[in-house]
């Protein structure tokens, strides 16, 4: 009878039991879960994935991305051997863990330790919950129940990576390593993963920056708990006790911050930016940039950029020196800004004559005072050289030149050029002349590195990218493979500034009207630099040469790169290489379109008194000189013979009386001059 009475109650205990099972299982299946999709940082890696620069989350808080294979092993070992040994096996809740902790409270009529799993702490932070109420325990028994009901263990381990609290700002375990250690949480110390254990059971009392002590204590415990679950062993764990906590919270990595901007405004909705950036070299760069303006007064600016111009792939973009509201705008992206480029355009104004035909490196061209119609250019030195080879001309950056070979080819081909080197040139007005030469255009660092980078691939363009998954291939001919290997082989000759390497690094610099911008860009066989130095707001900076500031930068840049200077190409087959005798005699001395109608350039001038002028008579005569030309002279005046035969340079002339008189001056071969003056 017992028997049967004991068998009855065991299949209605059953019974009560299934039933039980079946109502809990629609009760968790009928949990309304909060939202599972956890808000991260927006990320931008280098192009190694390293970070270059995070942005906080929607409320401000610092919360990125970790995947649990990200993480070192040895603190996923930690975590769950100090907070829950049965994560994989138990279903949300486990109740050995449960039960022991009530039986511990009530011995010591205080809480010893908890019961809640790993999973039910994912589901008090999905729901920023307390855990002292029973009624909040219960809610989170629930979530965890039906956390485990609708994700996997690693989608559950990965929550609590990304939510776990470590004080302040700070959300997660790459955030906390980050900003306490310096690195990502991939290879962490037993004493650092241990601390990272240990913060998230009281982050705001535990926070090493602020109470390390504590921080301290409670790291060891999780230590010792370690070594008896067999995760580390007794030594590694006592070099850990001996190991310090961090005192300090780091800065978030910030590298490009300006070219970061740039690619999440671009495409808001991604949340890993890949760019084609080196972040070691980008760290050297902004600290080179912080280091060039350092004493130069508050407002002076830099801006560098380091391409790879087979590739157009952008590797190091420097905005500014500082990433700062301060008196050099240093929020402004100086490579992007519209500035005047100096001398940097005659490269390529070279590169096109040498590619039309119309000179020759080695070719002769006249730098001396010139009129093209109503625009006089002068040399930035106010000195003239002559005649000259092409080569030099370039190499000093002389004006003269460049302006009558701008003139030959026509402002428009130089503009046309401009656009097919990818470039977005601004101009004052709607229609250019020959100013342009000289800096009379508006252009950004970034424009002109691309420039460069074409002169350096042989003169095919390929626009620069910021993007791996954005490479482009190559775009049209801007210039000949020969006129590009001309001007890099003259820009090679320039002397390096003092105590820089003499490499023969192909650069030019340039200094626009009134010292606003200074330039230097210049590329070896592998790499262009550009560097950009002035104000930000385009106010003058007195004595500022593009050879004295931006120059030394340029060549410290360089050095910066993690590689040897890479040699430049051979002159391709079709190259003349010739001396200025061996040309072709169309090629021997440059002539510009106007040269039929121009006096040679020792032909016979008045050079006093000037055309125009008003002079006084003299008893003696009138005082006229004469300049250039071949002894003897005979002078005329409104056509009549005054001096014949005359072989000294000045003389008087007696003149007949006061008014408006032609004086002409003819030579031994026939050339003349004449200028026409008033006589009191």
């Amino acid at each position: 009878m017992m028997r049967a009475r004991w068998i009855i109650t065991a299949v209605a205990a059953l019974w009560l039991a299934a039933l039980g099972r079946d109502r809990l299982d629609d009760w968790i299946d009928a949990t309304i879960l909060p939202p599972l999709a956890v808000e991260t940082s927006v990320e931008v890696l280098d192009r190694d994935g390293r970070l270059l620069r995070a942005y906080t989350v929607a409320d401000g808080r610092w919360r990125l991305a970790l995947p649990p294979d990200r993480v070192d092993p040895t603190y996923i070992a930690m975590l769950l051997a100090y907070e829950d040994k049965r994560f994989q096996d138990h279903a949300g809740v486990d109740p050995r863990s449960m039960l022991r902790a009530v039986l511990q409270a009530a011995w010591n009529g205080r809480v010893i330790s908890g019961g809640s799993t790993l999973t039910m702490q994912v589901a008090r932070l999905l729901e920023e919950g307390t855990t002292g109420e029973v009624g909040g325990k219960l809610r989170q028994m629930r979530v965890a129940l039906a956390l485990e009901r609708r994700l996997t263990k690693d989608q559950i381990l990965q929550l609590y990576l990304h939510l776990a609290p470590f004080g302040g700002n700070l959300e997660g375990v790459r955030a906390a390593s980050i900003s306490y250690f310096g690195k990502e949480p991939l290879r962490l110390t037993p004493a650092e993963a241990a601390l990272l254990v240990a913060i998230p059971q009281s982050p705001e009392t535990r926070r090493p920056d602020r109470a390390a002590d504590r921080a301290e204590a409670a790291r060891n415990r999780v230590l010792a708990r370690a070594v008896g679950e067999g995760v580390i062993d007794a030594d590694e764990a006592e070099a850990a006790l001996r190991e310090a906590v961090p005192g300090l919270r780091k800065p978030f990595p910030a590298f490009a911050p300006h070219l970061a901007d740039r690619a999440r405004a671009e495409d808001p909705a991604r949340l890993t930016h890949t760019l084609s950036l080196d972040r070691d070299l980008q760290a050297k760069l902004e600290t080179l940039a912080a280091e060039a303006v350092a004493g130069r007064g508050e407002a002076l600016q830099v801006a560098i950029l380091v391409a790879d111009h087979a590739s157009g792939e952008i590797l190091a973009s420097v905005g500014s020196a500082g990433y700062q509201a301060d008196l050099r705008q240093g929020f402004v992206d100086m490579t992007q800004a519209l500035r005047s480029p100096g001398s940097t355009l005659k490269p390529l104004v070279y590169a096109l004559a040498f590619d039309q035909g119309l000179a020759h490196p080695e070719t002769m061209i006249e730098d001396k005072p010139t009129s093209f119609g109503n625009y006089a250019p002068q040399n930035f030195d106010r000195m003239y050289r002559g005649t000259i080879r092409l080569r030099e001309a370039l190499q000093l950056s002389l004006n003269i030149p460049v302006v009558a070979l701008t003139e030959a080819l026509g402002p428009a081909r130089l503009i046309s050029a401009m656009e097919k080197a990818g470039m977005r040139p601004v101009f004052p007005g709607d229609q250019p002349g020959l100013a342009i030469a000289l800096g009379g255009v508006g252009v950004t660092l970034s424009d002109m590195v691309q420039l460069y980078a074409t002169l350096a691939r042989g003169g095919v363009v390929r626009p620069l990218t910021y993007r791996l998954e954005d490479a482009t291939a190559e775009g049209q001919r801007v210039v000949s493979g020969v006129a590009a290997w001309q001007v890099g082989d003259i820009l090679a000759g320039l002397a390096p500034p003092p105590g820089a390497p003499s490499n023969r690094l192909a650069y030019k610099t340039g200094t626009s009207y009134g010292h606003r911008d200074a330039w230097a860009i210049g590329y070896d066989g592998g790499n262009v630099i550009g560097v950009w130095m002035g104000r930000a707001d385009g106010t003058p900076v007195p004595g500022a040469f593009g050879a004295d500031v931006a120059a030394p930068v340029l060549f410290q840049a360089f050095n910066r790169l993690k590689r040897q200077l890479v040699p430049q190409p051979p002159a391709p087959s079709a190259t003349l290489l010739v001396s200025n005798a061996e040309l072709p005699q169309p090629l021997q001395r440059f002539r510009s379109r106007s040269a039929a109608f121009e006096a040679e350039a020792d032909a016979p001038a008045v050079a006093f008194p000037p055309d125009g002028a008003e002079v006084e008579l003299l008893p003696a005569g009138l005082m006229v000189r004469v300049r250039g030309g071949t002894a003897p002279f005979t002078w005329l005046a409104d056509g009549v013979p005054v001096i014949v035969a005359l072989n000294a340079r000045e003389a008087m002339l007696a003149l007949p009386g006061q008014g408006f008189v032609t004086l002409s001056v003819i030579d031994a071969e026939g050339r003349s001059a004449r200028a026409k003056v008033r006589v009191h």
